[in-house]
């Protein structure tokens, strides 16, 4: 696996609400306040400097010590205008650690995902089931059932444990998982493996985005929340780059299933010295271990404006946690369902059947090297998400969403036409890397990072946890049965007719998308929260 470092990033600005109180007893103050911050240095560096310009393209200004900016506060009484108050304290503290952190997380969630597309033949033949594709297959998918029920788990242990304590759980089946599957001496060790290894990247995929979305800036959230998926591609990618030694040691399958404990260590690790979201703490009355984890996310001088934000916003209110059924009550099952719909349209767009079968699809059209070939996808998955990464908070959600699956659509039409068409047929080989490619920057742009950010951002404090786990239930049940059934109904259809279902998918979501999906850049999780999901 590549290491993996991130270069310092300068400077961020973060939202911050003032309250002021009013002489007048009866005074009703409507307080509207941006907060602006800066921080320290990242501890880890990335062999570019793209997550710099990142920041730099998102509006984040200079590095962590950033000139002192503020944005008037606009009050209204009933018994007159209040003036302006202007936020004037510095943020001293850094989120950015901690993001890098959790995307520990993320690596592991494209890790695992990638690590059986180079394996899975050499595998097969060491375990002797190289005529079996049943249980290859099942290989394959038991790892997509395992992260459905941790994607599930990971909601409820984030609200009852708090999100820290859950990722050092998390760190458990993740581990032993991956050193089942190195050590495996028969199919029913393997799958076991694959299965915790499922469990504990199903737990990440709900709390990786929760966590980030609590702690980042407003103002760079969608950039920070896209560092989500650049670290899942970045996974994938390592995974399909570890595999190029198989062609000439069959049994280095072993070693790139044992490389995945070192993150899966890492994380723990850091995650004992993360601060737990002050968002859980506020909800949970932990008032002291909230202003210390704001202390050290954004620095001593942000606590009171912090704190009074997150009061003001009824993060410490009366409701009561969430349960699941709540989910679908009028109040919430509007936004509940656009989430689980997003990830719904994108595993039935078939990223994931390119993600996993690429290498035999290549093989077919007759790609001489088709691992190299499947590399160069998950590169171009890195590059298209980076780029995705500085438009996020420019562009907004939206619009990069529907750009996005409109590019997967024209993508897969043309993958399906290199297979149909005879005078393309001498063709097929460059057409279906560069359709395939094509397909994956098309994802990678906004299907890939925008529903992980999406949804923690429309999903009101009370739910979000647990909404997060239901889309994401919704992302790995599809998963599964695309994983397990693909290669039988490609058998059945053939790759053509399969990718044109892709297409079509795709232009549904478009049609979805424009209708139903509100834009979050540049707003706060109250004030989202406000207009989705009002108390009344």
């Amino acid at each position: 696996m590549q290491a993996i470092n991130f270069s310092s990033v300068n400077g961020f600005h973060a939202v911050n609400r003032n309250r002021q109180a009013l002489s007048s007893s009866t005074a009703r103050t409507k307080i509207n306040v941006t907060r602006s911050g800066s921080g320290s240095n990242f501890g880890f560096r990335l062999r570019s400097s793209h997550i710099t310009q990142v920041l730099r393209n998102a509006g984040a200004g200079s590095v962590f010590r950033s000139p002192e900016s503020s944005r008037s506060v606009k009050a209204q009484a009933s018994d007159g205008d209040v003036p302006p108050i202007k936020s004037i304290s510095k943020s001293t503290g850094s989120v950015l650690p901690y993001v890098g952190v959790a995307s520990l997380g993320a690596i592991l969630f494209g890790y695992h995902l990638g690590v059986v597309n180079g394996a899975l033949e050499y595998l097969a033949k060491d375990l002797g089931i190289a005529d079996n594709a049943v249980l290859q297959g099942w290989i394959v998918s038991t790892l997509l059932a395992g992260a459905t029920v941790g994607s599930f788990t990971g909601g409820s242990l984030a609200d009852q444990f708090g999100r820290t304590k859950t990722f050092l759980l998390d760190a458990i089946p993740l581990t032993v998982g991956a050193f089942l599957c190195a050590t495996a001496t028969n199919v029913q060790t393997m799958i076991i493996g694959r299965l915790l290894a499922g469990i504990g990247i199903g737990i990440s995929s709900a709390i990786v985005p929760l966590y980030i979305s609590e702690i980042s800036p407003t103002e760079i959230r969608g950039t920070l929340g896209s560092i989500n998926q650049l670290f899942i591609c970045i996974g994938i990618l390592a995974a399909l780059v570890a595999g190029l030694p198989l062609a000439s040691n069959p049994l280095w399958w072993r070693t790139m299933f044992a490389i995945s404990t070192i993150p899966s260590v890492l994380l723990a690790l850091g995650m004992a010295f993360s601060p737990e979201s002050p968002r859980w703490l506020v909800q949970r009355r932990k008032i002291p271990q909230a202003e210390k984890a704001i202390k050290k996310l954004y620095g001593e001088g942000k606590v009171a404006e912090v704190m009074a934000d997150l009061s003001a916003s009824g993060q410490g209110s009366e409701e009561q946690d969430a349960g699941w059924f709540d989910l679908f009550s009028r109040r919430y099952f509007k936004v509940v369902s656009v989430g689980a719909a997003l990830f719904l349209f994108q595993q039935l767009a078939g990223i994931n059947a390119v993600v996993y079968y690429s290498t035999s699809v290549f093989r077919t059209a007759g790609v001489a090297s088709d691992v190299a070939a499947s590399a160069l996808v998950g590169a171009a998955n890195v590059f298209g998400t980076l780029i995705a990464s500085s438009l996020m908070d420019k562009q907004g959600r939206k619009s990069l969403l529907m750009t996005s699956f409109s590019g997967m659509a024209i993508s897969m039409l043309l993958l399906s036409l290199s297979f149909t068409w005879k005078v393309l047929t001498p063709y097929s080989g460059p057409l279906a890397v560069i359709g395939t490619v094509l397909y994956v920057l098309s994802f990678s742009l906004g299907a890939g990072p925008v529903p992980a950010l999406l949804l923690p951002e429309i999903f009101a404090s009370r739910i979000r946890a647990k909404a997060v786990a239901l889309s994401l239930g919704m992302h790995w049940i599809s998963n599964f049965v695309i994983g397990l059934y693909f290669l039988s109904v490609v058998t059945k259809f053939g790759i053509s007719k399969v990718y044109l279902g892709f297409a079509s998918i795709s232009l549904v979501a478009v049609m979805y998308i424009g209708g139903n999906v509100v834009e979050t850049k540049g707003r706060s999780l109250e004030d989202i929260e406000r207009e989705l999901s009002p108390a009344n």
